[in-house]
């Protein structure tokens, strides 16, 4: 099969190659999935780049935890039946060395989730980890029907996801922004009130369009920068959930009276540690959004396998806005 891995750390145009490698066979309840289309995510760069030190934990990687495909074999204890079958995929890459930057992958059985016929290769290779982070996220904390949410980053690939989520679950959601482009990709993923974070007060104009009630939910893309509009804008018992940090060595301080006072709570995600009941409402739920139709992220552009460094070195550059994929192959 044809592949794009690395064999060492560094930049997307020092380290990764397009080479032939070996077709994977999948072993007992594992299926094998001919890769159509494939996600790149912020946490595949950090482990080509040694984010925060970390040292590579295969010999030869496969970059891309998310993609698409069709299921084309599977081990024993699979049903023969999940041959054919349309799917996506989530943490291809976690805790092995192949991910879906490749023809084929090979991953646990409950890892490749059915997708439905009216969503497309593109959209299931957009799913993983944005999804999955923004649904605990979202989730964790109940049922958000008629709840208020505050996305920071909205146009981001989880912030928008989380925008998509909530609408689907009944939530009133505002969504912060930096630019007029980011606040259109928010409009169209269904935000219900945007705020340029650059030119407004964010906590007041969320508390004066909450009619001074605050959001009960915030999904934070940086809480250690966010973390004194987070309080200000927080509704009694208010919870908020943060997933990403700019830099490994972020410290977060929480206003204690004011946090005490309100009941605030603070929860911390990170996808890849996800307790397997949470991860499986994930997959089901994220699943049902995106049949519905309610689930149309941005696709900020699509490369070829052979343009994987440009493709990498776009998410790198902090421009894209909305998500990137990789066309492999046709279905």
């Amino acid at each position: 099969m044809r592949a794009a891995f690395y064999e060492r750390q560094g930049t997307a145009k020092d380290v990764l190659m397009v080479r032939e490698l070996p077709d994977p066979e999948p072993e007992a309840g594992e299926v094998r999935v001919k890769v159509v289309a494939s996600g790149i995510n912020p946490s595949d760069i950090k482990t080509r780049t040694g984010f925060g030190g970390k040292a590579m934990p295969f010999p030869r990687i496969v970059p891309h935890q998310d993609g698409a495909g069709v299921i084309d074999a599977v081990g024993p204890g699979v049903l023969a039946s999940r041959v054919g079958e349309r799917v996506w995929i989530y943490m291809a890459q976690w805790g092995r060395a192949q991910g879906t930057a490749a023809e084929f992958v090979v991953v646990p059985s409950v890892q490749a989730v059915k997708l439905a016929d009216n969503v497309s290769f593109e959209i299931g290779a957009s799913l993983g980890v944005p999804a999955m982070t923004a649904h605990r996220c979202l989730f964790a904390d109940g049922d958000l029907r008629g709840k208020r949410v505050l996305v920071q980053g909205g146009a981001g690939a989880v912030g928008n996801a989380a925008i998509l989520l909530a609408k689907w679950a009944g939530a009133w959601v505002a969504a912060t922004v930096s630019r007029e482009e980011q606040a259109e990709v928010a409009r169209a993923a269904g935000a219900d009130f945007v705020v340029n974070r650059h030119e407004e007060d964010v906590a007041q104009t969320v508390r004066s369009a909450t009619g001074g009630h605050g959001v009960d939910r915030i999904v934070d893309v940086d809480i250690s920068a966010n973390i004194d509009v987070a309080v200000a804008c927080l509704a009694r018992d208010g919870v908020v959930t943060a997933y990403s940090t700019e830099t490994p060595q972020a410290m977060l301080t929480i206003p204690f009276f004011p946090a005490l006072l309100g009941g605030f709570s603070f929860r911390f995600v990170y996808v890849y540690s996800m307790p397997q009941e949470a991860m499986g409402q994930a997959s089901e739920e994220v699943s049902a959004c995106a049949a519905s139709g309610a689930y149309a992220p941005r696709i900020a552009k699509t490369y070829a396998l052979d343009e994987l460094v440009e493709a990498h070195q776009f998410q790198e550059s902090g421009t894209a806005v909305g998500k990137i994929i990789v066309r492999i192959q046709n279905p």
